[in-house]
């Protein structure tokens, strides 16, 4: 029964994020613009993608997405990132591991969250990344259905799409890269559910053009001050 565990952490690998924040720094201004680094700013809905896959690792095993995308909202400054739609599968199904599970995500929207650029560019990112108040539910299809939930904040790097640093060089938008991030399990789940999951995943992140038309075809960028 151990490695029911691992497929139940599979939905968490969607919060990988949908832009590139952190928590503001006073000295340090962020700004959002349309596609490069001389650009207006930008403000207004975005939507990420899955590039690839995303992958949950525990210490009994390990799952995956290969389909996932979350759309919502931020100010140019970088501010009220908030989450307000999340989806995720494999090939239009329940997610993949030893059982299959449907994951979905809860107490949207997501808010709380905003973008920061990094002055330092450590390892290699333009900004960082802060996704705040998530929940998700995990169904595994076992036993009449396991439940889990998974919560918290999740932080993640951020990467301008012209950053030999990105993590798809072969992708030139703004991407948001989760590497080895640690979500935690809340109660209310079944006694299966693993207490921590490790995740990695990165996403293309893209803006409208037309402001609300759901069409997002506007490249982002994003600069800042140094402190």
């Amino acid at each position: 029964m151990a490695r029911i565990r691992q497929t139940v952490t599979v939905g968490i690998t969607a919060l990988a994020v949908v832009a590139v924040a952190a928590p503001p720094a006073s000295a340090v201004t962020t700004t959002i613009r349309k596609g490069s680094a001389t650009a207006d700013a930008y403000s207004g809905n975005v939507r990420a993608s899955l590039l690839g896959e995303a992958t949950v690792t525990t210490s009994i095993g390990s799952g995956s997405c290969n389909q996932s995308t979350m759309t919502g909202s931020i100010n140019s400054n970088g501010s009220n990132l908030s989450i307000s739609g999340v989806t995720f599968n494999t090939n239009g199904g329940p997610c993949t591991g030893s059982v299959s599970s449907t994951i979905t995500p809860e107490n949207l929207p997501w808010s709380g969250g905003n973008v920061t650029w990094d002055a330092a560019h450590t390892g290699g990112r333009d900004a960082t990344v802060l996704i705040s108040n998530f929940r998700i539910k995990a169904v595994v299809d076992l036993l009449g259905g396991i439940t889990c939930y998974f919560g918290g904040n999740l932080t993640a790097n951020g990467f301008n799409g012209d950053n030999p640093s990105r993590p798809v060089a072969t992708n030139n938008q703004a991407q948001v890269g989760v590497t080895n991030a640690t979500v935690n399990r809340l109660s209310g789940g079944n006694f299966f559910c693993p207490s921590t999951a490790t995740v990695n995943a990165t996403y293309q992140l893209l803006g409208e053009t037309t402001p609300g038309s759901g069409t997002y075809d506007q490249s982002l960028y994003v600069t800042g001050t140094n402190p």
